[in-house]
Protein backbone atom coordinates (compact mmCIF):
# COMPACT_ATOMS: atom_id res chain seq x y z
CA UNK A 1 0.00 0.00 0.00
CA UNK A 2 1.17 3.37 -1.01
CA UNK A 3 1.88 6.23 1.33
CA UNK A 4 -1.25 7.96 -0.31
CA UNK A 5 -3.33 4.91 -0.10
CA UNK A 6 -3.15 4.84 3.86
CA UNK A 7 -3.38 8.82 3.85
CA UNK A 8 -6.83 8.45 2.30
CA UNK A 9 -8.12 5.79 4.06
CA UNK A 10 -7.13 7.57 6.99
CA UNK A 11 -9.03 10.68 6.38
CA UNK A 12 -12.01 8.42 5.75
CA UNK A 13 -11.91 6.72 9.66
CA UNK A 14 -11.16 10.42 10.52
CA UNK A 15 -14.10 11.89 9.17
CA UNK A 16 -16.52 8.76 10.38
CA UNK A 17 -15.57 9.49 13.62
CA UNK A 18 -16.24 13.61 13.40
CA UNK A 19 -19.14 12.44 11.47
CA UNK A 20 -20.20 11.39 15.08
CA UNK A 21 -19.29 13.98 17.14
CA UNK A 22 -20.68 17.26 15.83
CA UNK A 23 -22.32 17.75 18.91
CA UNK A 24 -19.57 17.94 20.69
CA UNK A 25 -17.27 21.44 21.14
CA UNK A 26 -13.92 21.78 19.60
CA UNK A 27 -11.87 21.31 23.21
CA UNK A 28 -14.64 17.79 23.56
CA UNK A 29 -13.38 16.64 20.42
CA UNK A 30 -9.86 17.37 21.23
CA UNK A 31 -10.26 15.42 24.61
CA UNK A 32 -11.82 12.79 22.48
CA UNK A 33 -8.87 11.78 20.81
CA UNK A 34 -6.75 11.38 23.72
CA UNK A 35 -5.12 7.99 23.22
CA UNK A 36 -6.83 6.25 26.29
CA UNK A 37 -10.11 6.91 24.62
CA UNK A 38 -9.57 6.15 21.31
CA UNK A 39 -8.42 2.83 22.24
CA UNK A 40 -11.61 2.09 23.66
CA UNK A 41 -14.05 3.86 21.69
CA UNK A 42 -12.11 4.15 18.52
CA UNK A 43 -10.66 0.59 18.48
CA UNK A 44 -10.16 0.48 14.40
CA UNK A 45 -8.30 3.42 13.78
CA UNK A 46 -5.05 2.49 14.73
CA UNK A 47 -4.12 -1.08 13.97
CA UNK A 48 -1.63 -0.44 16.80
CA UNK A 49 -4.72 -0.19 19.13
CA UNK A 50 -5.19 -3.61 19.38
CA UNK A 51 -2.03 -4.12 21.44
CA UNK A 52 -2.77 -0.67 23.33
CA UNK A 53 0.28 0.47 21.95
CA UNK A 54 1.24 3.51 21.30
CA UNK A 55 3.02 4.98 18.29
CA UNK A 56 5.26 7.62 20.68
CA UNK A 57 6.95 6.96 24.23
CA UNK A 58 5.09 9.63 25.98
CA UNK A 59 2.64 9.74 29.11
CA UNK A 60 -0.05 11.53 27.36
CA UNK A 61 -0.62 10.90 23.62
CA UNK A 62 -3.79 12.54 21.35
CA UNK A 63 -4.10 10.93 18.39
CA UNK A 64 -6.43 13.91 16.35
CA UNK A 65 -3.29 15.07 14.55
CA UNK A 66 -2.37 11.64 13.74
CA UNK A 67 0.02 11.76 10.14
CA UNK A 68 1.22 14.97 11.15
CA UNK A 69 0.41 17.82 8.97
CA UNK A 70 4.19 19.12 9.38
CA UNK A 71 4.91 15.45 7.32
CA UNK A 72 5.36 15.46 3.85
CA UNK A 73 5.27 12.59 1.31
CA UNK A 74 5.52 12.02 -2.11
CA UNK A 75 5.42 7.88 -3.49
CA UNK A 76 7.15 9.22 -6.51
CA UNK A 77 9.87 10.70 -4.24
CA UNK A 78 10.86 14.49 -3.90
CA UNK A 79 14.02 14.45 -5.44
CA UNK A 80 17.56 13.04 -5.40
CA UNK A 81 20.44 12.63 -2.87
CA UNK A 82 23.19 11.41 -4.19
CA UNK A 83 21.53 7.87 -5.51
CA UNK A 84 18.78 8.03 -2.85
CA UNK A 85 15.30 9.11 -3.45
CA UNK A 86 13.79 11.58 -0.52
CA UNK A 87 10.50 9.66 -0.82
CA UNK A 88 8.93 12.18 3.05
CA UNK A 89 10.47 15.21 4.97
CA UNK A 90 9.53 17.39 8.21
CA UNK A 91 8.24 20.65 6.61
CA UNK A 92 9.13 22.68 10.64
CA UNK A 93 12.36 20.62 10.12
CA UNK A 94 11.59 19.37 14.16
CA UNK A 95 14.88 18.95 15.80
CA UNK A 96 13.08 15.63 17.81
CA UNK A 97 13.18 14.50 13.91
CA UNK A 98 15.63 12.17 12.30
CA UNK A 99 16.12 10.33 8.91
CA UNK A 100 16.29 6.73 7.59
CA UNK A 101 18.14 6.19 5.19
CA UNK A 102 18.48 3.15 3.08
CA UNK A 103 20.46 1.61 0.05
CA UNK A 104 18.40 3.76 -2.21
CA UNK A 105 15.79 5.81 -0.26
CA UNK A 106 15.30 8.47 2.57
CA UNK A 107 12.39 8.61 4.69
CA UNK A 108 11.76 11.18 7.60
CA UNK A 109 11.63 9.23 10.69
CA UNK A 110 9.21 10.95 13.45
CA UNK A 111 9.22 8.65 16.39
CA UNK A 112 11.32 11.04 18.65
CA UNK A 113 8.91 13.79 17.45
CA UNK A 114 5.70 14.77 19.99
CA UNK A 115 5.11 18.22 17.88
CA UNK A 116 1.38 17.16 16.31
CA UNK A 117 0.63 15.11 19.49
CA UNK A 118 0.32 17.70 22.17
CA UNK A 119 -3.00 19.14 23.13
CA UNK A 120 -1.38 22.51 22.90
CA UNK A 121 -0.44 22.36 18.90
CA UNK A 122 -3.71 20.50 18.16
CA UNK A 123 -5.71 23.57 20.00
CA UNK A 124 -3.30 25.69 17.80
CA UNK A 125 -4.55 24.53 14.43
CA UNK A 126 -7.43 22.99 15.09
CA UNK A 127 -10.05 22.23 12.45
CA UNK A 128 -12.90 20.02 11.85
CA UNK A 129 -11.35 18.95 8.91
CA UNK A 130 -8.51 17.22 9.50
CA UNK A 131 -7.84 17.15 5.47
CA UNK A 132 -7.93 21.35 5.87
CA UNK A 133 -5.11 20.80 8.39
CA UNK A 134 -3.09 18.20 7.08
CA UNK A 135 -3.17 20.37 3.31
CA UNK A 136 -2.31 23.99 5.01
CA UNK A 137 -0.59 23.52 8.30
CA UNK A 138 2.18 25.08 8.26
CA UNK A 139 2.85 25.32 4.49
CA UNK A 140 1.49 24.36 0.90
CA UNK A 141 3.42 21.59 -0.13
CA UNK A 142 0.45 18.15 -0.85
CA UNK A 143 0.60 16.02 2.13
CA UNK A 144 -0.47 13.01 0.85
CA UNK A 145 2.25 13.46 -2.52
CA UNK A 146 1.09 11.92 -5.86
Amino acid sequence: MSYNQWFQEHAAKHRAIMDKLTHLSDQEIIEYFRFENMVVLEPTFCPLYADNKKCHDTPELNCYLCACPNFRFNDKGFKQEEEKTLFSTCSIESPDGDRYISETAIHQNCAGCLVPHRESYIKKVFDRDWLKIMNEVPCETSHSGD
